[in-house]
């Protein structure tokens, strides 16, 4: 595994845990943290025994989002060109951005985000990418963007009302304002509470075990379905499962899962 500086990871029993690493900065992301992710997302995307993804933060907080000084520093470095440069360029950063993003998504294996304390901007985008969330009872929630007079260009617009509703997801985006864990179980968007970062863990760490004993064949399969059918009518999203499922009816798992089952003993599936 490469050596990342502004991501923790530790790989144990096909569960890979990521911790975003700026404690001192809390978690804002910066361009390494940014281009840290994509990469690792990409490799563990490709390591064959990896089967679940935890994305956590280390310190106080989830993410506060991207590190202002970065966003400054952008301005800075792109206000002296001429116009049509300045969008060009502007636009290809914002695309490779959001590519980083798009990596967790894109993952074939099942990403889990345990969120804790400050969730803002960013994080939304970025935890709005995973497969699905659970949080601690005191985590605060917001889409600030609208505060810093910009757009959510990184994923929330597009992926937070297909989680929680458009009316909803609205309301949170144009405002900018907090919410809580409470209400963010409520509208759907984090799928557990728990009271304490301790119990956050264990549940998501919990979870990510029964995912890893499961045929990394059907997860990384039925992930993609799910993902297509999202963003497809149901004709062809139909076919789309149809077709991915063929070569799982001929494949050595399912006489693994079978044999498991007939034997009484939990399936052993190779990587």
């Amino acid at each position: 595994m490469k050596h990342f500086t502004s991501l923790a990871v530790t790989i144990q029993d096909g569960i890979a845990q990521v911790e975003f690493n700026r404690p001192e900065r809390a978690n804002a992301f910066n361009h390494t943290l940014w281009a840290e992710l994509g990469t690792l997302m990409q490799t563990l995307d490709a390591t064959p025994s990896v089967r679940v993804v935890v994305v956590s933060g280390r310190g106080r907080h989830f993410t506060a989002g991207i590190d202002l000084d970065f966003l400054l520093a952008l301005r800075s470095e792109l206000a002296p060109l001429d116009p049509v440069q300045r969008s060009a360029r502007c636009l290809e950063t914002i695309l490779w951005l959001q590519a980083q993003v798009t990596a967790i998504e894109a993952c074939r294996k099942p990403v889990i985000a345990a969120i804790h304390g400050a969730c803002l901007g960013g994080g939304i985008d970025i935890s709005s990418a995973c497969d699905f969330r659970y949080g601690v009872a005191d985590a605060r929630f917001a889409v600030k963007e609208i505060d810093l007079a910009i757009m959510a260009d990184l994923g929330t617009l597009q992926r937070l009302p297909r989680i929680v509703g458009e009316g909803v997801a609205r309301e949170l985006i144009l405002t900018g304002r907090e919410f809580g864990a409470a209400e963010a179980e409520r509208r759907g968007f984090l799928n557990a509470v728990f009271p304490d970062v301790e119990a956050l863990m264990a549940a998501a760490l919990a979870t990510a075990q029964v995912l890893a004993s499961k045929s990394p064949l059907a997860l990384r399969g039925t992930k993609a379905a799910l993902n297509f059918s999202r963003d497809q009518a149901l004709a062809p999203a139909l076919h789309e499962v149809a077709e991915r499922n063929i070569p799982l009816l001929f494949a050595p798992d399912i006489a693994e899962a079978l044999s498991a089952q007939r034997a009484g003993r939990p399936p052993r599936y190779p990587d």
